[in-house]
């Protein structure tokens, strides 16, 4: 998978990344950058089927990541097992733009 990065602007939630659950081992590395302003953001995953034609992001279950929740500054982190995606959720924000870098290795079977 190629690195993904999103940024979010003021308090938003960013669209879901899927991650690919097939890769052996899965090795997901997270970096949040607080680009401009102050925020408060946590990264979150979900375990929901996000390829199924009626997934709803807002409606979808959305679990925190251990490390990467209520931070106000620039933080990393990974996943060592497969959610079906993640997404970048920024609660507090005086306005300016905090990126979510994704890297996902690992070898097809």
């Amino acid at each position: 998978m190629r690195p993904v990065r999103v940024t979010v602007t003021g308090v938003d939630v960013s669209a879901p990344i899927p991650i690919d659950q097939y890769l052996n081992p899965t090795n997901v590395g997270l970096g949040v950058d607080i680009l401009t302003g102050t925020a408060t953001y946590t990264v979150e995953h979900t375990f929901d089927d996000v390829f199924d034609e009626n997934f709803n992001p807002a409606t979808a279950t959305w679990f925190p990541h251990p490390t990467l929740q209520g931070q106000v500054a620039d933080a990393d982190g990974n996943y060592a097992f497969p959610p079906t995606a993640v997404r970048l959720n920024v609660t507090v924000s005086s306005g300016g733009d905090v990126r979510l870098n994704l890297i996902q290795a690992g070898a097809i079977d």
